[in-house]
C-alpha cells in the first residue's frame, strides 16, 4: 500500500519531512503547501503546490497529513485533517493551548487516526541512550537543561518569523520538558516562568529570553532556559545535566560549534556517567543529522499507520521516594515494565537497550554466572507469578539467579526491582480505527 501524503509548511521542518517522503518506498506527496512562494529543492519542483490548506485537503484527500506550519494553525489544520479521514504528523507543538491540544487528540480518538506530534530527539539514538543511562541511576532527579542561540542575520529573521506565534521557551522548550518527562515519568505539580523581551524588533506581547523551574510529584525538579537573537551569549549555551542521588549524566559536545546550528541542537558526541566509583564515557559515533532525524520521524508515522501500531504511552506513576508506595486493592501490583535495561562492566556492554513488560501472572528471570560469558534471559509463566519458580529455574540450571521479577509483587527475589531505563513507546498493539486512544510522539 502506498500512502498519498499532504505536507502544509514549507520552512526548515516542511522542507526536511517533505523529502523524507519523496524517498520514502512506500509513500507518494499528493501536494504541498504553503501561502508564500518558497525557494524549492530540485526533488520538491515538481509536485502540485496550493496557497490554502484547507483546499489542498478537499481536493488531494491524503491518506496521511503533515503539518508543519506556523503553531497557531496546527490545532485548527489536524482536526480538519482528521475529520476528513486523514492520519496527522503535526509539528511540535501541538497546539497554542491545552485545551487546543486536547480538541485535536479528542479528534484522533473519535476518529480512529493516528496522530504523531514532532518530537525529534525520541527518533535519536543518543538521546534515547542519555534518557536510559540517567533512568538507569534513579531519582529523584535535578534536570540542568537550556539552549540559547545566538541568531542572526537570516537565522534571526527566522526567529523573529517564529516569534509572531511561539516563544522560544515553547518552540525548543518542548522537547526538553519531554525528555524530562520519560526520564521521571512522573506528573509536574508546579511550574513557574519567567521571560523578557530584548529586542524592539519583536512584538510587544512576546519575549525572546525566557526560562522555567518545574517540580514533578516524585520530587525531581527541574530548569530549562531558551534565548534567540544577536544579544544572546554562547558561554553555556549548551548545557545538558540529569542529577541523581547516585551520580549524573551528561551531554558532552555542548557549547560547542555555532550556537544557532540546527544540527548541533541534537548533537550528542558522547555521555558522561559520573559516579561516586567513577566516571564512564560513553561515546556515540555516528550520529544521524537533521535530514536523517525528520526521515527517522517520518518512517514512524508511516509504519504506525501500515502497521496499526498503538501509539499510546500510559504514563509510570512514580512516587515520591518519602512517601509509601501506593498498591491496588488487595496489595497487588498489576504490571511491571522494564524500559533501557543497560548492564556494563567497565567499559564492555554485556546489556543495552532492554525493553520488556511483564504482565500479571508474569515474571522474567535474568540467569547467568557473574562475570562470565554464559548469560542468560527467560521468561516464565506461572499461576499467580510466584517467585519461588524462579527458585526452581536457578537450581535447574545451576546458575544463580541475578535478579527475578514478579509482576505480582513487583520486587526481586533477592530485593527491590531494578531500575529501568529509556522509555519507548509499546508497539504490539493498535486501535486503529477501533475509536481507542491512539495518539503518540
Amino acid at each position: 500500500m502506498t500512502l498519498r501524503v499532504l505536507i502544509a509548511g514549507l520552512g526548515n521542518m516542511g522542507r526536511s519531512h517533505a523529502l523524507a517522503h519523496h524517498h520514502h518506498p512506500q509513500t507518494q506527496i499528493a501536494a504541498l503547501v504553503n501561502r508564500s512562494e518558497v525557494a524549492l529543492p530540485q526533488e520538491l519542483r515538481s509536485y502540485p503546490r496550493f496557497p490554502e490548506f484547507h483546499a489542498a485537503l478537499a481536493e488531494t484527500q491524503p491518506d496521511l497529513a503533515v503539518i508543519a506550519t506556523y503553531t497557531d494553525s496546527h490545532a485548527d489544520y489536524a482536526v480538519a485533517a482528521i475529520e476528513a479521514g486523514a492520519h496527522v504528523f503535526v509539528e511540535k507543538p501541538l497546539a497554542m493551548t491545552v485545551a487546543e491540544a486536547e480538541r485535536v487528540v479528542a479528534a484522533a480518538k473519535a476518529n480512529g487516526r493516528k496522530l504523531g506530534v514532532g518530537y525529534i530527539l525520541r527518533h535519536h539514538p543518543s538521546w534515547q541512550r542519555l534518557i536510559a543511562e540517567a533512568r538507569a541511576l534513579g531519582g529523584p532527579y535535578v534536570f540542568r537543561l537550556n539552549l540559547n542561540q545566538q541568531s542572526d542575520g537570516p537565522t534571526w529573521e527566522v526567529h523573529k518569523a517564529l516569534m509572531e506565534t511561539t516563544s522560544p521557551i515553547v518552540d525548543c522548550g518542548v522537547h526538553y520538558v519531554d525528555v524530562m518527562c520519560q526520564i521521571t515519568d512522573a506528573a509536574p505539580v508546579r511550574v513557574h516562568g519567567m521571560g523578557l523581551r530584548l529586542s524592539d524588533e519583536i512584538a510587544p506581547g512576546m519575549y525572546n529570553y525566557g526560562q522555567f523551574q518545574v517540580v514533578f510529584a516524585d520530587g525531581s525538579v527541574g530548569w530549562y532556559e531558551a534565548g534567540w537573537g544577536p544579544m544572546m551569549s554562547e558561554t553555556a549555551f549548551f548545557v545538558k545535566d540529569i542529577v541523581s542521588p547516585n551520580g549524573a549524566v551528561s551531554i558532552t559536545e555542548g557549547n560547542k560549534g555555532a550556537s544557532d546550528d540546527v544540527d548541533g541542537h541534537t548533537k550528542v558526541g558522547a555521555i558522561l556517567v559520573h559516579t561516586r566509583a567513577g566516571d564512564r564515557l560513553i561515546e556515540m559515533p555516528g550520529e544521524p543529522g537533521h535530514q536523517e532525524l525528520c526521515d527517522a520521524e517520518q518512517a514512524w508515522i508511516v509504519d504506525a499507520i501500515l502497521n496499526d501500531r498503538d501509539l499510546t504511552r500510559p504514563c509510570r506513576r512514580r512516587q515520591h521516594p518519602h512517601r509509601p508506595r501506593d498498591r491496588p486493592e488487595g496489595g497487588r501490583m498489576t504490571a511491571l515494565e522494564l524500559r533501557g535495561v543497560a548492564k556494563s562492566f567497565g567499559s564492555v556492554e554485556v546489556l543495552k537497550g532492554i525493553d520488556l513488560t511483564v504482565d500479571e501472572g508474569e515474571f522474567v528471570v535474568f540467569v547467568g554466572p557473574a562475570g562470565g560469558r554464559d548469560r542468560r534471559h527467560r521468561r516464565h509463566r506461572r499461576p499467580g507469578g510466584q517467585c519461588r519458580a524462579a527458585r526452581q529455574a536457578r537450581d535447574r540450571d545451576g546458575v544463580p539467579v541475578l535478579c527475578a521479577l514478579s509482576a505480582s509483587d513487583g520486587e526481586g527475589e533477592h530485593g527491590p526491582r531494578a531500575q529501568a531505563g529509556g522509555p519507548a513507546p509499546r508497539a504490539d498493539r493498535g486501535a486503529h480505527g477501533s475509536g481507542q486512544p491512539d495518539v503518540g510522539a
